[in-house]
């Protein structure tokens, strides 16, 4: 491949930051029955919180991108400070020196989670500017290295009591680990071919330097190593930067790591974004959902704010848009990894706080139909969307806020013999009758009246 194909290919994979997803029909379907038992865990689970953290919270920009010249148009609109490209890089990979995080609350964000609906976590060890949230022994850009003032704190190896924390409470572990590094000499090597530019993929042609290139993957095999040796028990490892990857001529040998790990964690998933093949166990839109049910273990990682980072005065979504986007994902089969930015000092946003709890409120009534579900015909219709758990099907009929009080009758798009219609935490048993297209059920006046309701639940046997 030329470097003009492959500069395209790292084009087509990411817009603005954002990753496309692969299609359905590159999935391929492990054989090992191990895999198979922990895929379906995956999608019994629907709700998992997503965390981008690093030294770049202290900005409130973008995380990573802005170092890449390739990207700076869109990445660099919220730079406010008047300096040239190379001393912003400077002065963000320099970000190190300063992040000192001594509020960080494991304990809490674990218990807020658990407490909350969340059943996994999916943290970032490391994005594209390389520094790493474990204490690696690969370099000293890293959240224990000694230019780091939170290196002497007693939670200073951010991974390990977060996977401790989280794990003692019952949560699954995602490790997010992005393959591209922008800090380490072996992928963007200072001097070479591009000069000072900046773009995603390495500085210089792997194919024109492969001892070079070999220093990257035996770099990049140890960091992974370290995390599913020394971190406890991982489920998934959650690999970004798509561009990297053999067929775009950044071959890592991802087989032989993951296949390395995997004989010390027989269970692990890995979700290989956008590269599809035998190590994409798990597809993953990014700020979006598919239009249409997909029949493959898929999740989506959308943001509760308007960024992955913590972005300071940020616009949050809802309550009732959060369980809105959650019930429709979990119609089309999917789950949703909300992500939310911790702050520089170590605090969750208390309006996210705010937002975890009000979610948390709403699951303990009406998980039932969440939780363990999976997509059943016809999925999504108008304001309706559909779950099934064993011979239970589950209708919910959503509302915007601001809608009318519900009507006598409500209408349900869904076909089907139904001899009994109850409403999840609510009465059992309602009135209901058959139409050409559905059923219509008799709504409880204690139903018809009050605060608009996010959704009414209905469970149909």
């Amino acid at each position: 491949m030329s470097k003009n194909d492959m500069a395209g290919k790292q084009d087509q994979v990411v817009e603005h930051g954002v990753h496309n997803y692969s299609a359905e029909e590159e999935w391929v379907k492990p054989e090992n029955p191990l895999l198979l038992e922990r895929l379906e865990w995956f999608k019994d689970q629907k709700l998992g919180l997503m965390m981008h953290w690093g030294p770049y919270s202290q900005l409130g920009i973008v995380e990573s991108w802005a170092l890449s010249d390739k990207d700076a148009e869109w990445s660099r609109d919220g730079i406010d400070w008047d300096v040239d490209a190379e001393e912003l890089k400077r002065q963000y990979f320099g970000l190190n020196r300063t992040f000192n995080p001594v509020r960080f609350q494991p304990e809490l964000w674990a218990d807020l989670a658990a407490e909350n609906g969340f059943k996994y976590l999916n943290f970032t060890t490391k994005h594209h500017d390389g520094f790493c949230m474990w204490d690696t022994r690969t370099t000293d850009y890293r959240i224990t290295g000694p230019d780091c003032p939170f290196h002497t704190h007693k939670h200073a190896d951010i991974c390990k009591r977060l996977f401790d924390a989280f794990r003692a409470r019952g949560l699954g572990i995602s490790a997010y680990f992005s393959k591209a590094d922008w800090h380490t000499p072996y992928y963007w090597a200072p001097g070479m071919e591009r000069g000072t530019f900046t773009a995603r993929g390495p500085s210089y042609d792997p194919q024109d330097c492969p001892w070079l290139w070999e220093k990257f993957v035996r770099f990049t095999h140890e960091q992974i190593m370290e995390l599913m040796t020394r971190y406890g028990r991982i489920d998934i490892l959650w690999l970004d930067a798509g561009w990297v990857c053999a067929q775009n001529g950044q071959d890592i040998r991802l087989g032989e790591v993951v296949e390395k790990a995997r004989s010390i964690q027989p269970w692990l998933l890995t979700a290989d974004r956008t590269v599809g093949g035998p190590y994409e166990n798990i597809i993953t839109p990014e700020q979006t959902l598919p239009e249409r049910p997909l029949n493959v273990p898929w999740e989506s990682c959308i943001t509760m704010g308007t960024s992955f980072s913590f972005r300071y005065e940020d616009q949050y979504k809802s309550v009732r848009q959060l369980i809105h986007l959650l019930i429709e994902i979990v119609a089309k089969g999917g789950n949703l990894a909300l992500n939310i930015g911790p702050q520089p000092d170590g605090r969750l946003p208390e309006t996210a706080i705010s937002r975890m709890k009000g979610m948390g409120e709403w699951l303990k009534a009406y998980g039932e139909a969440i939780y363990g579900t999976r997509a059943c015909a016809p999925y999504s219709a108008g304001n309706c969307h559909f779950t099934k758990k064993g011979d239970v099907t589950y209708a919910f009929y959503l509302y915007k806020e601001g809608d009318e009080i519900v009507p006598e009758e409500l209408h349900i798009p869904i076909r089907g013999d139904f001899g009994k219609v109850g409403l999840v935490g609510g009465r059992d048993g309602l009135e209901h009758r058959r139409t050409d297209n559905g059923i219509a059920v008799r709504m409880p006046e204690e139903q018809r009246h009050g605060q608009t309701p996010i959704a009414h639940v209905f469970r149909l046997q």
